[in-house]
């Protein structure tokens, strides 16, 4: 990022703004996992050392994060974080870290926030806050019976952890979780379906999918039988992980209606259908995604005016066997999506292969970013955006070069806004990777978060100073937190 201290802003300002920016888009993009040209542990590390740093240094910046549009995996870490230094904290951060760590657990998966309770309790983070927490989000379940049975062992741990008392359903809870055996019956019919479950194979079918896929195992249940008597207590994302597979071996696409998918899953599970899969249900496939791609725009549709967009289809968007086909199922997504964005008939998308079938995209080929930069240019677009990578290699560095004269020479007024968005955290940089200094870079993980993310990619542009990035968080902890309060994360 190129700035300079302008008005009242110290250098230190802005060297802090650029380190808030630089763990945003990690927080955005990286998990962990292995990448197509970094390996898990060096994603592991580069994370460890961005989280600790931030947190040290910029710990209301690091607890606003958790407003942002920053992936799960982070989100839990900035928790455990945040919770495991609370002695660092004043009691006014303790109460704004308080309300965004609430609000956040709220909106995560609950197996990753009892996975969360377990790794407090194994670090022996035990403080007040962090019982009340606890106590807080168990209470907020809807149904502690399913919790029960589902999430047994993070339920059982986070009971002991934070001592609470069970005042479950017929106070049954207790036993079930820790005497198991103490009593003949359960009045519950979830906790009681489990019991019955153990040596009955009917009352199998009563429970959660992913409980009663051991039980069936066990009974030697046949696998295909199974799932379709499940099929009515399966949620959406189990139905399709258990019938992708059928889909692949027949004219069938999986018994699930794909226009209620988020936009991002839906072109993961695109992709994931064979190409003669693809061609046949093409009308079917292109209304899902189009219909999750207007959900996704909301109010800006058709908002963008003349929109072009560059879209990688080289064959590191293939991604990595824990990622797979990931960079290039947000490229897909963003498609759509800016479609959707742009105005009637004013969208100009060019894929790095050349496709003109955005339904058939498959990873494959070098990255010849800056010749369809320059293609893209030529259609005098109000806005271009770059869903890539960043590896422009053919040739190299042909990218970064037509940024910086474009921007430079072309147009210094700026008449054509371009951003650039990058699905792929680079462990070595501690960044997403950037194809030019003159040019804002964002990283992404859904495409539903683009325009939210070309809004926080201006502050990486150097037009704005630090003042207008912490008033930008301040307003997002605000909104997300539901305060009507600014949480200051200066």
């Amino acid at each position: 990022m190129t700035t300079a201290a302008t008005g009242t802003e110290t250098f230190a300002d802005l060297v802090a703004a650029e380190d808030v920016l630089l763990f945003v888009n990690a927080a955005i993009t990286a998990t962990g996992q292995r990448e197509f040209r970094s390996q898990a542990y060096r994603q592991r590390l580069s994370l460890d050392f961005l989280h600790e740093y931030v947190r040290v240094n910029y710990r209301r910046v690091y607890a606003a994060s958790l407003a942002l549009d920053i992936n799960d995996h982070n989100a839990v870490r900035v928790v455990r974080g945040l919770l495991e230094s609370a002695a660092d904290a004043s009691p006014e951060e303790k109460r704004t870290e308080g309300r965004l760590i609430a609000a956040r657990l709220s909106a995560l998966p609950p197996q990753r926030v009892y996975r969360l309770f377990r790794e407090l309790r194994a670090a022996k983070v035990n403080n007040r806050r962090t019982r009340a927490i606890m106590r807080d989000w168990l209470a907020a379940r809807p149904d502690a019976a399913h919790d029960a049975v589902k999430y047994r062992a993070g339920l059982k741990a986070a009971v002991r952890h934070a001592h609470l008392r069970l005042d479950g359903p017929g106070g049954e809870l207790g036993a079930f979780l820790f005497q198991p055996g103490a009593l003949p019956r359960y009045e519950h019919r979830l906790l009681e379906a489990w019991r019955r479950a153990h040596y009955e194979q009917d009352a199998v079918g009563e429970l959660p999918f992913t409980v009663a896929e051991g039980f069936a195992a066990r009974h030697g249940m046949a696998r295909e039988a199974f799932v379709e008597r499940m099929a009515p207590r399966m949620t959406r994302l189990e139905r399709l992980r258990t019938q992708g597979q059928r889909a692949a071996a027949s004219d069938g696409l999986p018994d699930t209606d794909p226009t209620g998918m988020p936009l991002t899953r839906l072109a993961l599970y695109v992709l994931s259908l064979d190409r003669d899969a693809r061609v046949r249900h093409r009308a079917e496939l292109t209304r899902a995604l189009r219909a999750a791609a207007r959900r996704a725009a909301g109010p800006h549709a058709g908002s963008w005016g003349r929109v072009a967009a560059v879209l990688d289809d080289s064959y590191s968007s293939s991604g990595s066997g824990e990622k797979r086909r990931r960079p290039l199922a947000v490229a897909l997504a963003c498609h759509y999506l800016l479609e959707a964005l742009a105005g009637p008939g004013e969208y100009t998308p060019l894929w790095t292969s050349g496709t003109g079938d955005p339904l058939l995209v498959r990873p494959w080929g070098p990255t010849p970013l800056g010749t369809r930069i320059v293609d893209a240019l030529e259609h005098a677009p109000e806005r271009l955006v770059i869903v890539s990578d960043g590896w422009d290699n053919a040739p190299p560095g042909l990218a970064g070069e037509v940024l910086r004269v474009w921007r430079t020479r072309l147009d210094p007024d700026r008449r054509t806004a371009v951003v650039h968005v990058n699905p792929v955290y680079d462990a070595d940089g501690f960044d997403v990777r950037r194809l030019s200094a003159s040019v804002p870079t964002a990283g992404i993980r859904d495409a539903e978060d683009l325009p939210a993310l070309v809004e926080i990619a201006r502050f990486s542009e150097g037009r704005t100073g630090a003042a207008e990035l912490y008033a930008y968080l301040d307003r997002r902890v605000a909104r997300f937190t539901g305060t009507g309060e600014e949480g200051g994360p200066r």
